[in-house]
């Protein structure tokens, strides 16, 4: 209640403020009352000669109206449902429909006993035989951050940002990605800061477009505030699930070829926007519909070479294809076996989606064996970025794998570490697969050091020569 908030030492209202003292906050409302009133419109309840009634609205209780005014406010409440932009195409990138369902009863990895967990073990580690266990260091930079990387102003998570930013930026570098007649899409983008460094070190380039995928609003978003005349930054609010390039106007306007980035993109968002280039960009951009080009592809080349390098190269001319793909891999214990492109792979090591589901979420050892090393979080504006690193794991530890710490009786930390990274890398392999059976000159690596952030593995890729 607002009214006995002094006499419970909590202290008088900000003059001109509301009088309602917000439990949870432990403090008064901040809101500005109409004339004449103690309270403002959301807690006018309180006042005793307002005899109007609120309600909850039927779109999200979390705030009310009155009850005489909600057909006038659901026109305009935030949370009405708001038209879908044309580039929206339900599940366009979901993957398959028809796969096995995993069982609904889970069994926690913590339950599981000994010889089970043996069992999958050594499943894992067969199915990892013959894959490049150890990854290339390929640690970068770009002179495009030097004069950041050297501000002493920097806080340390800061720091660690711009180091992966700028190592990014190197390895696009060498793939040749970095250059003018280009647009730019980055996925799970945030605040846009890695477009927003792509922009600087191409500050000469002409005819260069970013494209900013982010499904949430975004607060400090950097993008807005480029004025060079090159370079144009358009945010597209959607979820990767249902985003279909070839339907944004200035895709179907300029024709560029696309290069695919994103940092630390999470778990199935990763698999989401592969198959959003890969697969229902570059088969349907010389279409005038969805329908029509994976049939127009079959007709122009044999059944045999539809999934491979020849097929990809004859949309090559027919449309601008994906020029390259950079994604720094985050957050495996987020993946979906529905949305997962490395299925096939999965299947041809003799697994399916039970083993996936359990390989993803041992994925989370991998860094909850290091969790005393991350403990503490960014205090600077960093930790607005779309992605913070130290959080993301912690969420990991907590979320994922609550009991892991019971298997400390069976397993050692280092060896659950060890198996962690196992299954991320079994994980990534397939998606490497898809990229190449798509055409694709594809590879993992180490692009930053694990002190800067557990999550180090970037994945690339390019179209294969002819």
């Amino acid at each position: 209640p607002a009214f006995p908030a002094a006499s419970l030492g909590r202290g008088a209202p900000v003059p001109g403020r509301c009088a309602y003292f917000v439990e949870r906050k432990k403090r008064f409302c901040k809101m500005i009352p109409a004339p004449g009133r103690r309270f403002c419109g959301e807690h006018g309840q309180q006042e005793e000669e307002n005899d109007r009634k609120r309600i909850p609205c039927p779109l999200d209780p979390k705030h009310t109206v009155y009850e005489d005014q909600l057909q006038k406010h659901l026109q305009k409440c935030n949370s009405r449902a708001k038209p879908k932009p044309v580039y929206f195409v339900q599940d366009i990138n979901a993957g398959l429909k028809d796969v096995a369902e995993i069982p609904e009863k889970e069994v926690p990895i913590c339950s599981l006993s000994k010889e089970k967990l043996d069992n999958l073990i050594i499943t894992l580690k067969k199915a990892s035989t013959g894959l490049e266990l150890h990854l290339k260091e390929q640690v970068l930079s770009h002179q495009a951050l030097q004069e950041a990387l050297n501000d002493p102003k920097n806080g340390e998570s800061a720091f660690k940002h711009l180091k992966q930013q700028a190592s990014i930026l190197g390895n696009m570098e060498k793939l040749h990605l970095l250059g003018p007649g280009r647009c730019f899409v980055e996925f799970g983008a945030g605040r846009g800061k890695l477009s927003h460094w792509v922009d600087v070190a191409l500050q000469n380039a002409e005819n260069v477009q970013f494209l900013l995928v982010e499904r949430a609003t975004t607060r400090f978003k950097v993008d807005g505030k480029h004025k060079r005349r090159d370079s144009v930054f358009e945010r597209l609010q959607v979820d990767i699930q249902h985003l279909c390039l070839n339907k944004v106007p200035i895709l179907e306007k300029k024709k560029l070829p696309l290069v695919g980035i994103g940092k630390h993109l999470c778990g199935a968002a990763t698999d989401l926007a592969l198959r959003c280039l890969v697969e229902s960009y570059t088969t349907c951009c010389d279409g005038e519909s969805q329908e029509p080009a994976p049939k127009r592809s079959r007709t122009d080349k044999t059944e045999v070479a539809s999934n491979n390098s020849a097929d990809n190269e004859s949309n090559k001319d027919d449309c601008k294809p994906v020029a390259g793909i950079v994604i720094a891999l985050c957050c495996h214990h987020k993946c979906d076996w529905t949305h997962y492109v490395g299925r096939e792979f999965f299947k041809s090591v003799g697994l399916g989606p039970v083993e996936f589901n359990y390989f993803q979420r041992m994925s989370s050892w991998a860094t909850c064996g290091m969790r005393e090393t991350t403990t503490k979080a960014s205090t600077s504006d960093e930790s607005e970025d779309q992605s913070n690193d130290m959080e993301e794991h912690e969420q990991t530890c907590s979320k994922t794998e609550s009991g892991s710490d019971t298997l400390q009786g069976i397993l050692t930390v280092e060896e659950r570490k060890e198996i962690g990274h196992l299954c991320k890398l079994l994980i990534d392999h397939g998606r490497i697969e898809y990229l190449q059976q798509h055409g694709y000159k594809a590879a993992l690596q180490y692009y930053t050091e694990p002190a800067v952030s557990l999550e180090n593995v970037l994945l690339t890729a390019v179209p294969m020569e002819k």
